[in-house]
């Protein structure tokens, strides 16, 4: 565990939960299957969500970018994207506070 993992309690507030564990689980047994990166197969998944044009990545090293360009080829199947999305459960949206006046005044 990092230290920011260790110390971020607003991270692990929001993203350390049990099923985001069960997701993880799921993205690197696919990537074993196929014989890719788990990145890779969390691109591939992502990117055959509907809407999904462009998803926002981060990468620190030109070997994540290579990844990332070779994930764009991997087309998931019905099973693998089903496995994938079972243990699935949407995070609600942190981050954003509606302004409110009372608060503007102070």
């Amino acid at each position: 565990m990092t230290r920011r993992a260790q110390t971020d309690r607003f991270a692990n507030v929001s993203y350390f939960r049990e099923e985001d564990f069960a997701v993880a689980a799921a993205v690197t047994k696919g990537a074993k299957e196929r014989g890719v990166s788990p990145t890779q197969i969390a691109c591939a998944w992502i990117l055959a969500a509907p809407g999904v044009t462009a998803p926002i990545v981060g990468a620190t090293k030109t070997q994540h970018l290579t990844e990332l360009f070779e994930a764009v080829d991997i087309k998931l199947s019905t099973d693998e994207t089903e496995a994938l999305e079972k243990p699935h459960r949407p995070h609600r949206i942190i981050g954003h506070e509606q302004p409110q006046a009372a608060k503007m005044l102070k």
